[in-house]
């Protein structure tokens, strides 16, 4: 598989029919082809392959197969919003950090191939069900978007605390690919909330949070 780095868009006014078909190229791409990444290299790289057992293996591939599927969500979630954000520099803020997340998902992706096992069936479903979520955010007012992403990413912070814990103590690559993306996803949410974005009330949270629960459950298995 080829690596694909995010071609600059020139600067030019984007019509909403134009942000529609650019948010289709980026589902089709994230779902069944080669998604738009940064220049960043992969973290896994600098770092020796461990020895796994079977066991091991299937588990670590597990649970890439589960942070794979995270960042389709994040894709869906950050398209539907930069398609209703209503600050041009909220949505250009959202396009970076979708381009990052592009790094997570192909890193991810490589990373659950190498240790002999596939990505989620349900992406689809994974993703049409964020960019909805994100349009709705994103419809309910930039700071309250901006919050939204925030907490969204907190969540993935804690679920890659989790999975750091859960790891394979060998497992020195898929170890280097979580560790980035923690440090990423940290720094999302607080762009975010330095952006303005407003804290979410508890109920709204923790309905994220079964939501989430939901989804990394099924994907551990499909």
């Amino acid at each position: 598989m080829s690596q694909h780095t995010a071609p600059s868009r020139p600067s030019r006014h984007y019509t909403p029919i134009d942000q529609l078909l650019l948010g289709v190229d980026t589902g089709l791409r994230t779902l069944f082809g080669q998604p738009a990444i940064t220049e960043r290299p992969n973290p896994s790289r600098a770092v020796a392959e461990g020895k796994l057992s079977d066991s091991e293996r299937q588990l670590a591939g597990r649970l890439m197969r589960i942070n794979h599927a995270g960042e389709v969500a994040a894709q869906g979630l950050y398209q539907g919003q930069a398609l209703t954000a209503k600050l041009p520099q909220v949505r250009q803020q959202m396009e970076r950090a979708a381009q990052e997340e592009n790094d997570h998902l192909d890193w991810c992706e490589r990373r659950a191939k190498i240790l002999g096992t596939h990505v989620s069936h349900l992406n689809p479903a994974w993703y049409v069900g964020s960019l909805a979520i994100g349009a709705l955010a994103g419809l309910t007012g930039d700071k309250w978007s901006l919050g939204f992403v925030a907490e969204t990413e907190k969540q993935v912070v804690r679920h890659l605390d989790e999975h750091l814990a859960q790891l394979p103590e060998h497992d020195t690559k898929s170890r280097a690919i979580l560790e980035q993306m923690k440090t990423d996803e940290g720094r999302h949410a607080t762009v975010a909330i330095e952006a303005g974005g407003t804290e979410l009330p508890y109920p709204v949270k923790k309905l994220m949070g079964l939501m989430s629960t939901v989804m990394t459950r099924t994907a551990f298995w499909v």
